[in-house]
């Protein structure tokens, strides 16, 4: 990379620097806008003990799934388990810590760490075994929880369109968690479809200012869908 150019040639490249311990913040809803090909590199790296943050965990051989088959995480941070039946063993065996957080509060979490907020207060999971051992405010009457936000070492994010500047673009629903995952990781790593060069990309069209990234690169995507359901004829 060479000043203002982002764009990097290879998935090793992409994620230099990952190391045992770090936290990692993932992009995507289900298998929708996964950043799959940064996802797999990281297996290969095959480093360990990692915190991950991310609405899921994939499904069982794809996604964030894969790199619970070497026991490459070791605390996962989710709204939920998902269609991952080896992330339902290792959690109810004890293998894998957990931290379940409603979708909304995850979210939140997410873009005040990007924002540089250190901490809010929510009613979302007041009086629950969410709120257990968190500081409770009242506000309007209305009984609040303290939730921390996150920020991780890595930010992986999967983008439709990208200059080489690092302005990012998302497809519809694949737009998901990505742009607040983007904004929060001290190094942000984009994968996308089509890289155009500075200038292409339309000011009003951006998502994602290139100020938040650090690395760019094309890849092609299998897109699985998560669960499909047929009509019989």
């Amino acid at each position: 990379m060479a000043g203002f150019d982002k764009v990097v040639s290879c998935y090793e490249e992409a994620m230099a620097g990952l190391d045992n311990g770090m936290t990692l913040i993932a992009g995507g809803f289900g298998l929708c806008g996964i950043p799959e090909n940064l996802i797999a590199q990281i297996k290969r790296m095959r480093v360990r003990d990692l915190t991950v943050v991310s609405n899921n965990c994939g499904i069982d051989g794809f996604g964030l799934g894969i790199l619970l088959e070497d026991h490459q995480i070791r605390k996962m941070i989710a709204s939920y388990v998902g269609e991952n039946a080896l992330f339902e063993k290792q959690l109810l065996e004890g293998e894998l810590e957990v931290e379940l957080t409603p979708q909304g509060t995850l979210a939140e979490k997410i873009r005040a760490g990007g924002a540089g907020i250190p901490a809010f207060y929510t009613a979302t999971g007041y009086g629950t075994p969410v709120g257990e051992g968190k500081e409770v405010r009242e506000f309007n009457g209305r009984p609040h929880i303290l939730e921390e936000s996150i920020r991780g070492d890595f930010a992986i994010v999967k983008g439709w369109k990208a200059d080489r500047y690092g302005n990012v673009v998302y497809r519809h629903t694949a737009q998901n968690f990505n742009p607040m995952v983007a904004t929060a990781g001290k190094i942000t790593v984009v994968e996308v479809e089509e890289i155009v060069e500075p200038g292409e990309l339309s000011p009003s069209e951006i998502h994602t200012p290139g100020i938040y990234v650090d690395r760019v690169i094309q890849g092609s995507f299998e897109k699985r869908i998560e669960k499909r359901t047929l009509r019989t004829a």
